[in-house]
């Protein structure tokens, strides 16, 4: 029946004045945490960078075998293979044996439990594939191996990319996967595209080598170019004294005597022990700080330093000094990262964007206001208040979820809009035709509701559905559409059988007598 408790009522009402409170906290400003939430404008409303970048994953390769080739040479003294000629060449390791030792390696290589070339049971396949001409062994990784190593390298750089925007400060980024080496990055509102850029495209790699005291390059050393300027360079040894694994923290900082900017560093308990141990034995030589195979700064150590704690300077401005911080904290990337694809949405933009989405709104809101009124008069009236009372509970769930309202969003929020009208128009003419056989006005209304539930339920949950899986297998604008359809076409259930069922519960109580209703 049209009856409504009191305690439903209560209820509806409660509801509603509470997700209508969280409508209205986009347009204030309060002090509580908690009620800070807000609806967030997507790239293409506020404007921002969209960035693909790309992993070169030839150094992780090369990096994996190169110590690959150390774990065969440890092998072939544990287990006396007499192993030979053993070389890495473009990317394929070759070494060679004795004929009566040929079937014994190829055995430690092609078992199920081997430690050097793991098996993978559920690809069916190692991560090595061997072949073998005479006494010659010839290892590559397969193609299981390198899906597992790529796919090991993303989800890494992932997390560092992650951790280096959220040090931004960046509101609402978007990170995410693109196939087995690409990662999409959309940064809502970003006002320096120039800066992420930057420090996304550095690997961020820091170690600290001893410069050599010879003057030509020779085995066991390399020659790197100064960061700030290419002309100049040191020799500098291979051996690798410390590296960014260690770091615990570092933040920009001034250097009371020098007055400079400077990245003050605290190393762990491994860290600082290597590093007072190198730097009590290098007393009086000059210790290169490297990143990214550029050597920031090459100070003289004049003391051991046992604190475990340092300071890089460099010729930095505070900014400069911020973000190679925010680099070292973050964590070296395991690959370089390409940007293969920027784009730059400017506010305004984004403004005209809006401007369009709520002009779209507002003109089809009106049109669909001025049909009802004309079509069914008061119980019109009463389809548009559920109408916008739809919209500012869709609004209020958004803002609960603090979800990012994009162009596709405010697309599915217009297709609400015709959605919940067309389930007030399903239920009025099914009223008129149910007026024609009942002379009870109140059976009439009810009955009008209760036999066209089930097509409006089964209209709205197809669509639910479809939305379900376009959130899943979608990605970006489709999820946002997607969300906002999905929550409109609940929000839409709730005002049509519990709103305006309600208001027109109380119009025919009180016109029940009258011949004509609707």
């Amino acid at each position: 029946m049209l009856y409504f408790s009191k305690l439903r009522i209560i209820s509806i009402l409660l509801f509603t004045i509470t997700l209508s409170f969280f409508t209205v906290l986009n347009f204030i400003k309060l002090e509580n945490s908690f009620l800070q939430k807000k609806i967030n404008l997507g790239l293409d409303l506020q404007g921002g960078s969209y960035l693909l970048l790309e992993i070169d994953n030839e150094p992780v390769i090369k990096q994996k075998l190169q110590s690959k080739l150390l774990d065969i040479r440890k092998l072939s003294k544990t287990e006396n293979l007499q192993i030979k000629n053993l070389k890495l060449d473009n990317n394929v390791i070759y070494f060679e044996t004795t004929s009566l030792l040929r079937d014994k390696v190829e055995k430690l290589f092609e078992k199920d439990d081997s430690d050097i070339n793991p098996y993978y049971q559920n690809f069916k396949s190692h991560e090595l594939n061997l072949s073998i001409e005479e006494n010659l062994f010839i290892l590559s990784f397969s193609d299981y191996g390198l899906v597992l190593l790529k796919n090991s390298t993303l989800d890494q750089a992932i997390e560092i990319v992650r951790r280096r925007v959220d040090e931004l400060g960046t509101n609402e980024p978007n990170i995410v996967k693109r196939g087995n080496d690409r990662i999409l990055v959309e940064l809502p509102g970003l006002d320096d595209p120039a800066r992420i850029k930057n420090l996304l495209g550095k690997t961020a790699n820091l170690t600290f080598q001893f410069v050599s005291k010879s003057s030509e390059e020779s085995f066991g050393t390399q020659t790197l170019k100064y960061d700030e300027d290419d002309e100049l360079e040191e020799i500098v040894s291979k051996r690798v004294i410390l590296s960014g694994e260690n770091l615990l923290d570092a933040k920009p900082s001034m250097n009371n005597e020098t007055n400079e900017t400077v990245v003050v560093f605290n190393l762990d308990r491994v860290g600082a022990k290597k590093f007072a141990k190198a730097t009590s034995k290098g007393v009086g030589r000059q210790l290169a700080i490297v990143l990214d195979n550029k050597i920031i700064s090459a100070p003289t150590i004049s003391e051991a330093i046992v604190a475990g704690s340092g300071q890089i300077s460099g010729d930095f401005t505070f900014q400069s000094a911020t973000d190679l911080a925010l680099l070292l904290r973050s964590g070296a990337l395991p690959a370089p990262l390409n940007i293969i694809e920027e784009r730059t949405v400017g506010p305004d933009l984004g403004k005209d964007s809006i401007k369009a989405g709520i002009i779209s709104l507002i003109i089809g809101f009106i049109s669909v206001i001025l049909f009802m009124i004309y079509k069914y008069r008061i119980f019109g009236l009463i389809a548009n208040i559920a109408l916008i009372i739809n919209l500012i509970l869709l609004v209020g769930i958004l803002t609960i979820l603090e979800a990012t309202l994009t162009l596709p969003g405010i697309a599915g929020i217009i297709l609400t809009v015709g959605m919940a009208v067309d389930a007030n128009v399903l239920i009025f003419e099914r009223i008129k035709e149910e007026t024609l056989r009942e002379k009870n006005k109140i059976i009439a209304f009810d009955s009008g509701y209760t036999k066209s539930r089930t097509t409006i339920l089964d209209a709205n949950i197809t669509t639910l559905i479809a939305t379900i899986i376009l959130f899943f297998m979608g990605s970006g604008p489709i999820k946002g559409f997607s969300i906002t359809l999905g929550i409109g076409i609940l929000t839409t259930l709730f005002t049509v059988y519990f709103i305006a069922r309600l208001l027109t519960s109380v119009i025919v109580l009180r016109n029940k007598e009258k011949e004509k209703i609707i």
